[in-house]
């Protein structure tokens, strides 16, 4: 059984406590949440705390756990909400008025570190508005959202800036380790757009042949890439570091997308303000 297994095991134990007089996130963890003595919790980092729009007596806890079992170790973000009042706890929080739990809804706000150059991909740096996505390219959800921001942004680089990190889901589409490989190599050489391209590429999802995903690219999109192009340390270890930015801010799924700093839920702000 995997660590992460085990964890939910105890996530599902601490749905609901009474709690002390003054709520300790890091005690919470390590006497609560974490009820597995197979599992030593090494370190507990309080992200954010932020109330909970609506309902003053509830404050929602975001926060990364460093876990350790036998010889794996993983750090994994959660969330809590508190009600000190009435003495509180619950790892989910559901609004019956919409059926959406706010778990999926709260994320904290983005730092200025995010809006690096490295990742403007379209727009302008000094656009009024800002505009992040935590994206995989052969997720389905992102292969419909992302051709038409895209072409939004570029419509509008007077309004917008398009800040792009990766986040591929190999669990799930497998050929996301290359692509996303590939796509470092283009953005670090200057060529934002035909990293992009890569939205428009069908290729199995499944498909982890290095040599055939480059010549699947070349074939459909004339990028001509090499294994010996993208096999090089700093393009693994700049996704790894997407993707650990991701984790930061709460970010879990894709698309992800922040508008002028705050957590777009759906994904549509920026649409406001287009001509």
């Amino acid at each position: 059984m995997s660590l992460m297994l085990k964890l939910s095991t105890s996530l599902i134990t601490a749905s609901l406590l009474a709690g002390a007089a003054e709520f300790n996130l890091d005690s919470f963890v390590r006497h609560t949440l974490v009820q597995n003595p197979r599992i030593k919790v090494e370190k507990v980092t309080e992200i954010a705390k932020e109330p909970v729009s609506g309902r003053p007596d509830w404050k929602a806890y975001m926060f990364t756990m460093d876990l350790s079992s036998a010889n794996k170790k993983v750090q994994t973000s959660e969330m809590v909400f508190i009600n000190n009042k009435e003495q509180l706890a619950t790892m989910s929080l559901i609004d019956l008025k919409t059926n959406r739990d706010l778990r999926n809804v709260i994320k904290p706000s983005m730092p200025d570190s995010f809006y690096n150059k490295k990742h403007l991909v379209e727009g302008n740096a000094n656009a009024p508005h800002k505009i992040v996505v935590f994206s995989d390219p052969q997720c389905p959800f992102c292969l419909g959202y992302m051709p038409g921001l895209l072409k939004d942004v570029k419509a509008n680089p007077d309004k917008f800036a398009l800040y792009y990190y990766h986040m591929p889901l190999q669990r799930l589409h497998p050929v996301s380790e290359v692509l996303t490989r590939v796509m470092e190599y283009l953005q670090t050489h200057g060529k934002a757009n035909e990293a992009m391209n890569l939205y428009k590429l069908k290729i199995n999802a499944g498909l982890t042949d290095e040599k055939k995903i480059l010549a699947t690219i070349k074939s459909q999109l004339g990028i001509d890439l090499k294994p010996e192009d993208i096999d090089k340390p700093e393009y693994k270890k700049a996704v790894q570091e997407d993707v650990k930015k991701a984790r930061s801010i709460m970010v879990q799924g894709t698309p992800t997308v922040y508008f002028d700093g705050k957590y777009d839920y759906n994904r549509k702000e920026y649409k406001k303000y287009l001509k």
